[in-house]
């Protein structure tokens, strides 16, 4: 082997090991996703408790957050009181809506999952896996914000719990629904 090619397999090494030790000590809530700022899919379905049919096209001019859950989810059962608070916090307010979708479950296992731990607005099932597809979900839970003008202004992947609440109630969601234009 060349001096050359012992350089070059050293340096491929350095740099895969640096790729490596970056993604080991990364946040993996924090996976950019390119749909920010992009028009979020239309999306309809039926709602969890009831079976009537929910649209996003009811929801038009209002911020509307979307939380993908499942019951057999762990960190969905960690981040469910937060956003019962969540809800409590902003549901007065007349251009606030949330909407939960329930992601690769059973409508039972969904079903009991709401009366056991609560639920103040509606969830709608993702019966094909087509609209979490649309929406570019890589696991749950995860929370999108889209705004009046249905483009989408935030994603976060994990639980809503300790600075991420924080972070969505008062540097998302609480210039979304005071300001028309807020630069978050």
């Amino acid at each position: 082997m060349t001096r050359v090619t012992q350089v070059t397999i050293l340096i491929v090494l350095v740099i895969l090991f640096a790729l490596l030790y970056q993604g080991l000590w990364g946040d993996p809530h924090r996976i950019p996703t390119v749909l920010v700022g992009t028009r979020a899919p239309l999306f309809e379905g039926p709602d969890v408790e009831t079976g009537a049919s929910l649209s996003s096209s009811q929801f038009a001019g209002k911020v509307i957050l979307v939380n993908f859950w499942a019951s057999w989810c762990q960190e969905c059962k960690v981040e469910h009181d937060n956003l019962l608070r969540l809800y409590e916090d902003f549901r007065d307010h007349p251009d606030f809506v949330m909407l939960g979708i329930n992601y690769q479950d059973e409508v039972e296992d969904a079903r009991a999952y709401l009366k056991e731990r609560g639920s103040g607005f509606a969830h709608m099932r993702d019966v094909k896996g087509t609209l979490a597809i649309a929406f570019g979900v890589y696991g749950v839970p995860e929370t999108f914000v889209i705004d009046k003008a249905g483009l989408i202004r935030h994603k976060r992947i994990g639980p809503i719990v300790g600075d991420a609440y924080t972070q969505l109630t008062k540097h998302v969601l609480t210039p979304l629904l005071n300001d028309a234009n807020p630069v978050l």
